[in-house]
């Protein structure tokens, strides 16, 4: 593919010239805040909506204001879980634990350390989700990596009981993902099918990305007990879509349809809208390869402007952290492709960004990365954000 460096940005039906990101996440300097972006292009085979019952596609141009730091001073902060009514669960990945923060005060409250974790490299305690049912069961599932694997265990909360003593001992769901000192995924989340997601890592050992019969580099999708998922595309299999490298964002979109964030190598970091089924391509294809065997990207970005982690939607956009990138993208949709060019906010301003979580309406809870072994710490990081999007 030919690399292409423009300021200006065509959009047409058929294709859209949109931004440039990163790779697997190492330091490096952040390019220039734009918001046309530079050098790629979206997915040219990618459907859109039906047109009788499209919903107003967001504007090209949106805005970003940090209304106010949350909390600060975390300890590599990873999993991140509003609670009904107000509170954050935030995860430690080397701590291995997990603290409640209070919305209103930033006040930290530990809930306690979650056993089994063995942070290395990349691994460590990642995602956080709540049950479907948490106003009754109370229950946190957590992805971590443990000495053998990486696996999805559940834990019950009682805020009623000390501080360093609220959760209860973890029950191991789904076991067997491997692990690896780099690339072992780790978001997980609820889908409005009530069935639980999981982006896993293919650990630097590409084959695994295109083997169905592994864990590695796929979505998975499975029943909040562990088991697979009615309707899953393989019998008996929790695997949901394959051929990813890293994925470390999920979200739904307003159509209930499931959107994922993925590292690249060297060239390509990649936004896909999830089919179950697919092969998404890696490690034959990275980026748009247009070859009607692999799924290709809806947007894709160069490798020194993303290193995409966690994704959220509000105000019909895409919201995308970067780590490498230090900033947040936002891209607007028109059904399953991009409307418009991305636009990068809050580049360089606050380093390296992890998670972003919707918070209702136009407001984002949004995650700094700096103490994760490849950022540049200052007083204060890591921190919570509360942002307005438009």
């Amino acid at each position: 593919m030919v690399q292409v460096r423009t300021v200006t940005v065509v959009l047409a039906a058929s294709a859209l010239l949109l931004t440039a990101g990163c790779s697997s996440g190492g330091p490096g300097p952040a390019g220039p805040d734009t918001s046309a972006g530079t050098g790629s292009t979206s997915s040219s085979h990618a459907s859109s909506a039906p047109s009788a019952s499209a919903r107003q596609t967001p504007p090209a141009k949106g805005s970003v204001k940090v209304l106010r730091t949350v909390t600060e001073d975390l300890n590599t902060p990873w999993g991140l879980a509003p609670l009904p009514g107000d509170g954050l669960l935030v995860a430690s990945r080397d701590k291995g634990t997990i603290t409640r923060i209070d919305e209103k005060t930033g006040r930290k409250t530990l809930l306690g350390d979650v056993p089994g974790v063995a942070p290395a490299g990349e691994g460590g305690l990642l995602g956080l989700a709540l049950s479907p049912d948490y106003a009754s069961d109370h229950l946190i599932y957590a992805y971590l990596t443990t000495a053998s694997d990486n696996r999805i265990v559940r834990m019950l909360y009682d805020g009623r009981k000390p501080s360093g003593e609220q959760l209860g001992a973890p029950d191991t769901i789904f076991r067997g993902i491997p692990k690896g000192v780099i690339h072992n995924g780790g978001r997980i989340a609820f889908g409005p099918d009530r069935m639980l997601y999981a982006g896993t890592g293919e650990t630097g050992d590409r084959g695994l990305a295109q083997d169905t019969k592994s864990f590695g580099g796929k979505i998975l999708r499975m029943t909040p007990e562990g088991e697979p998922a009615p309707g899953n595309p393989f019998p008996d299999s929790v695997v949901y879509s394959y051929g990813h490298r890293n994925v470390q964002g999920l979200a739904w979109d307003d159509r209930q349809r499931l959107w994922a964030s993925e590292f690249g190598q060297d060239t390509w970091d990649e936004l896909n809208q999830i089919k179950p089924g697919d092969d998404y391509g890696w490690p034959v294809v990275e980026g748009i390869g247009h070859n009607p065997k692999y799924h290709d990207p809806v947007v894709q970005w160069h490798t020194d402007e993303a290193s995409p982690s966690g994704i959220a939607y509000a105000q019909g956009s895409i919201w995308m952290a970067a780590l490498k990138g230090r900033r947040l993208w936002r891209i607007p949709l028109d059904g399953t492709k991009a409307s418009a060019a991305p636009e990068a906010f809050l580049t360089d301003t606050h380093g390296r960004l992890r998670t972003v979580v919707s918070a209702g309406g136009d407001r984002l809870w949004l995650t700094t990365s700096n103490t994760d072994g490849r950022g540049s710490p200052v007083k204060g990081d890591d921190r919570i954000l509360e942002l307005k999007v438009t």
